[in-house]
């Protein structure tokens, strides 16, 4: 019964777990449901539903994913229409496309990647000190 209760959620869609090893959804394969993994996961091919790993995920070119996703890192090339989660770094390349929130502690934008969300990366914004800034900052020479 333990294969039933991980092969179907309550809506009898299919989900695809894998524990500690690499799981790649390869160009042409579409995957529906909540998909969680405990490994690395590549995707080239589409999603819908949910993604979530505890490690990296990479999106290739080819793919689309429809889904909230939730990884520890992640490299983007393809789309993602959904809400992004990375807890350590996001990496969004080139043709990249976002249309979602994202939350991350670092993210690398490549000139040409378009994202439409809101992206918040925690902490509250210092402002610097202006005593500290004054004894820092070197002497303006004026202009001759």
């Amino acid at each position: 019964s333990d294969i039933n209760n991980t092969m179907f959620n309550k809506k009898d869609r299919p989900m695809a777990s894998s524990k500690g090893n690499d799981t790649i959804i390869a160009q042409g394969v579409k995957v529906e449901g909540e998909f969680h993994s405990d490994g690395n996961v590549v995707i080239d091919g589409e999603l819908s539903g949910s993604l979530s790993t505890t490690q990296s995920l990479q999106v290739g070119a080819s793919a689309v994913i429809r889904a909230n996703v939730s990884a520890q890192s992640a490299v983007v090339a393809g789309i993602i229409v959904g809400n992004i989660k990375a807890t350590d770094k996001l990496e969004l390349l080139e043709n990249s496309q976002v249309d979602g929130d994202i939350k991350t502690k670092n993210i690398f934008v490549a000139s040409g990647a378009k994202v439409n969300g809101k992206v918040s990366m925690g902490g509250k914004i210092k402002l610097p000190d202006k005593t500290k800034l004054k004894e820092e900052a070197p002497q303006e020479q004026p202009q001759s």
